[in-house]
């Protein structure tokens, strides 16, 4: 019997990790806050669930969506940005965890970020790090990765995306033509979308539960060469940065042998 997958938020990372899952001959169900999307999800072979999560209640069916459920992935961003009104992620994610618990979900990944560890640490970070996150989103995402580990009758990994790249997503778009940028000599922390279906894609079929787990792309060019490099690749004028500068910077890599020994990264972020 084909094990049962859903994926809370079929949106850019997750349409196509429902793709793939259906490939390997899973179930999948998968969640829209939008109507409209509901048919081309139904068309490619997914369950469609319309659910939205709020502070105060969960729209939609979300029992039958997590009822008899093999796997989870929790892939719904805090969308705060510094321009936003700040939300509460956490709360969202409390109710959340109640009906996991009355659902019975076994396994569950929670799809994180390296935002976690903020702006203070200067050289290389890995999970042994103690996270000191500055932004908002950060901050409610440490909090939810608490909640989650707390979970008693499931099991939950904590997976930690580095900056995501990947079809009709790059930062080059943003930057491309502006000048005085700051930290041109920072390393990037960056992670392919292929990359990102692979890493979880392993976790699933290989059992990997009880981690925390940094995914990044294990090479990490400078700011300034790397997205110098990528705008010449487009034919876009590059960016200019501010030369001179001093200070350190964090470099995010993982102790997890999962990466360092199980996974090939299929795409660099050269390309």
């Amino acid at each position: 019997m084909n094990k049962v997958l859903g994926i809370l938020g079929c949106g850019w990372l997750g349409l196509p990790l429902a793709e793939m899952f259906l490939a390997q001959d899973f179930t999948v169900r998968g969640t829209t806050t939008s109507m409209d999307k509901m048919g081309l999800m139904a068309n490619k072979g997914i369950v469609p669930f319309n659910i939205r999560l709020d502070e105060e209640h969960i729209d939609g069916d979300i029992l039958g969506f997590l009822k008899g459920l093999d796997y989870l992935i929790i892939n719904v961003p805090p969308g705060l940005r510094r321009s936003q009104k700040k939300g509460d992620y956490v709360q969202k994610m409390r109710l959340l965890l109640k009906a996991i618990r009355q659902a019975e979900v076994p396994k569950i990944i929670f799809v994180g970020s390296t935002s976690v560890y903020g702006d203070g640490h200067i050289g290389p970070v890995t999970e042994a790090t103690t996270p000191i996150p500055t932004s908002e989103a950060g901050k409610q995402l440490l909090q939810c990765e608490s909640l989650f580990k707390q979970l008693s009758r499931a099991k939950v990994t904590i997976v930690r995306f580095a900056g995501l790249i990947g079809p009709d997503r790059h930062p080059i778009q943003q930057l491309s033509g502006r000048t005085q940028l700051k930290d041109g000599h920072a390393p990037v922390n960056l992670i392919h979308l292929t990359d990102c279906l692979g890493i979880l894609g392993l976790i699933i079929r290989g059992e990997h539960w009880q981690l925390t787990l940094n995914a990044v792309y294990p090479h990490h060019p400078t700011k300034e060469a790397y997205y110098t490099a990528q705008a010449q690749e487009r034919n876009l004028p590059p960016p200019q940065y501010a030369p001179n500068e001093v200070g350190g910077h964090k470099t995010v890599g993982t102790m997890q042998p999962l990466l360092l020994n199980r996974y090939d990264f299929q795409m660099p972020i050269e390309r």
